[in-house]
Order: structure tokens, then sequence, then C-alpha cells
């Protein structure tokens, strides 16, 4: 079948097999070695190879414990599927990311985070305990007391020690399906990094800016659960209906994109309750909204930089964006706390995360994405493996100091095209 990742870079032509259950997954992986894909949220090329296993067979909830909030489900269970079905019930996932199209399995595989990082830490800090089928045809469960060290290689893992067939997590415990939203407008970076420090007592907090302004002028959003327990209407996302033959994000659209988002952002300052989805995942009321960069694509940087050069780091990389006129629709802020990752290969530090999308003109984006990397790496902060697709192999010793010992793990029948390029270094 052809497989493509959310980027829509590259469209790979791939041997692509259904796991037929979890009771056959370790059968089947035994007699074919190769890495398990899930919802193709991945922007890069981390969740292919040239075989995979497709895990959409494994969608069953398992078991849930309504004292403990301990949930086991399959891994290709959906984050949707849980917050819908446990929201209006008084639980929802204590860490989610920015979309709620990523299984399980993916979302222990990056672990990932989300809009609270500096409370709640990574997804993989909320999972209790895993199942993974191996290509030696052994079943391995895992936990902090069960194969602890294959069970820290695993989550963030990139798919590449095993595949996950079920998973146990720790659900949080809320009042309901509503969350006390903030917004905030900011002129400049200075200001976005004094609503970080005095939102400290919130949950959530997030920050979209106009990387291509000088000031850094933004929007700050800040929530906390609400004590509302009224009843969720039926969501209704648009769907972007075609991919244009050209990128819809250019030079000309992209101030006015900007200028539109900032004065929505004004206009609608001020605190509200709104339900947990378009609060968690605004970009999903867009089904394929990825088609509006066009058939070549779009390149995702995601970087993390460490609190203490955060300021200077994010001044470095604005001013090179602005040099390139360059620019990013969706550029995105949000603080880290301090956390022990639970991962050998988790991403994540104690500062600021930057998330940007630039659309593929080819050599000239490639360009700026390696001047972007250098300046990461220049003032010690690192890449996120499941947003990338253009990270050099020194980058990635330089930010994950863990890889040997992660390798030690990771199961040797099964690899993928980022594994290829940057951790064997193939040409």
């Amino acid at each position: 079948m052809r497989l493509q990742s959310w980027g829509r870079l590259t469209d790979y032509s791939v041997d692509a097999r259904a796991i037929d259950s979890r009771f056959t997954a370790t059968k089947q992986l035994n007699e074919r070695p190769a890495l398990s894909h899930g919802a193709g949220r991945s922007y890069g090329d981390v969740a292919i190879s040239q075989s995979v296993w497709l895990t959409t067979n494994l969608d069953r909830f398992i078991a849930f414990d309504h004292k403990s909030g301990h949930l086991t489900v399959e891994s290709g269970v959906l984050l949707g599927e849980i917050q819908r079905l446990f929201a209006p019930r008084g639980w929802m996932l204590p860490v989610t990311p920015g979309t709620q199209f990523v299984t399980v399995g993916g979302a222990i595989a990056n672990d990932v985070h989300g809009k609270n990082h500096h409370s709640a830490g990574t997804f993989g800090e909320h999972v209790l305990s895993l199942t993974l089928a191996r290509t030696d045809g052994t079943e391995r469960n895992c936990s902090e007391t069960e194969n602890k060290q294959l069970f820290e290689a695993t989550i963030g893992g990139l798919g590449l020690t095993g595949l996950i067939t079920e998973a146990t997590i720790k659900l949080k415990k809320v009042d309901g399906p509503w969350i006390d939203s903030e917004t905030i407008p900011f002129r400049n970076l200075d200001e976005f990094f004094e609503l970080s420090k005095d939102s400290e007592t919130f949950e959530y907090s997030v920050a979209w800016f106009d990387c291509t302004s000088k000031s850094g002028h933004g929007v700050f959003t800040r929530g906390n659960h609400s004590s509302s327990t009224k009843p969720l209407k039926p969501n209704r996302p648009k769907n972007f209906p075609f991919t244009p033959p050209v990128s819809l994000i250019n030079r000309v659209t992209l101030g006015l994109l900007n200028n539109a988002y900032l004065l929505l952002g004004v206009l609608t300052k001020g605190k509200k309750t709104i339900p947990f989805e378009p609060f968690f995942y605004p970009l999903d009321g867009i089904r394929h909204w990825n088609r509006a960069y066009g058939p070549k694509g779009f390149f995702q940087h995601q970087c993390v930089l460490p609190e203490t050069a955060a300021k200077v780091a994010l001044s470095e990389l604005l001013k090179l964006i602005r040099k390139a006129k360059a620019g990013s629709l969706l550029a995105v802020l949000k603080t880290t706390g301090e956390r022990d990752l639970p991962g050998l290969l988790s991403f994540g530090m104690k500062g600021v995360t930057l998330a940007l999308d630039f659309p593929n003109h080819g050599e000239k984006t490639l360009t700026l994405l390696e001047e972007l990397e250098e300046i990461v790496v220049k003032h010690g902060g690192r890449m996120n493996p499941s947003k990338d697709a253009t990270m050099s192999p020194a980058t990635f010793e330089a930010g994950y100091p863990n890889r040997e010992t992660f390798l030690k793990h990771k199961d040797p029948g099964i690899t993928s095209l980022f594994f290829e390029r940057v951790i064997e270094r193939k040409p």
C-alpha cells in the first residue's frame, strides 16, 4: 500500500499488513518482523519502514477500575475514543497531545506531551504497565517492577523495542468534560515568559505567536478543569476536501492568516468555559488540514530549549526565520517542567518547546531547518523525533545521551526509516 506521514513529504510504497488480534500478535511478528504503525500522525519517517504491522484491529477496551482510574486497552485504541467515553463519566487522560487521533501505542512509543508538561509531565509517566511482543517470539510484560529497563526503553522508544499489544494507564479524576479557559493577547516574548510564570498554578497553558513579527506578539491560553457537568453537544468537525496544486500557506497568505488569528485572539480574550475537544485539539476541528500545504507537504520543526537559554535561543531562531523570509502559521510555544523522564529517549527538559510548520520549498527549506537545528544544539536543546524529517545523527546523539543504553534493548528485527537515517546512520 501507499503510506504517507502526516507531513505528506513522501509517498512510500510499503508492505503493510494488519495484526489480527493481541492474541496472535507475537506469532505474527515472529513470522514477519516489521515496525508497528498506528494512526499515522507522526510528521516525518519515525513510523515508516519497508514493512509495517498496522494496529488498526487492536482497538478494544479491556478493563477499567472505577476506584483507581486504571484503564487497560489495546494499543490501537485512539486517545480521542478514551476521552469521549470517559470524560462525561468524570475521568480523562492525564496527558494528551494536540491531536486526539493518536493511538495509545503511538503515544507511548513517542512519549507525547501536551499543554501540561509543567504540571503532569509526559504520557509515559502515567503508563503503569504494557505488554510487548518481540520478533524472537517472546511476549514481555513490562512495568516499574517487571522488565523495568525494557519498560523504560519502550516509553519513547519509537516503536523499535517491539510491538505494544496492550497497556494500562492511570486516568485523571475530573468533574466533567469542560475546561475553564482564559485567552490573553501578548505583545512580545518577554510578556509570554511573564504570563508563563504567572500561570504556574494553571494546569494547562500554551501560546500561539507570530514568528514573522519582530516583536513575537501572540495569544496565550491557559485553563483548568471546570466544575461544570452540563452535557456536551455533538462535535461536527469540518473537512478540508482536497489537496490544492500549490501550498495555500505562502508569503501572500501567511501575513493575512497570522493577523486574522491575532485579531481573533483579541476579540475573544477573557475567560470562558469550553468543551475539552476545542481546548485540547483545536486543529482536529478541520479534518485533513495537512492537505492545505499542497502536494509537496510540509516540515515541522519542534525543539525544546533549556530554561537558562530559552530567551536568547528563541531570539536567534526568530531572527533567522525572518532573514530567510520564511514563516509558520502554526507557531506554538509551551513551557516544560522539571521532570524525571520515564523513557530513555523521552523528549523534554525544563524550559520551552517551540513548534513550527514550514511548507516544503525544497533545498531552501532544508537549509533553513539545518540552520535552526544548529541554533538548538548550540544552546543545549534537542529535537523531537516524532516531528522530525531532517535531524542529523550528531544532533540526535547530542540531545539523547541514553542512546547506547537504549540500543541494548532495541528489538534487532525491527527498523524504521528514522532509525536507519539518524541512529544507524545509513546513507
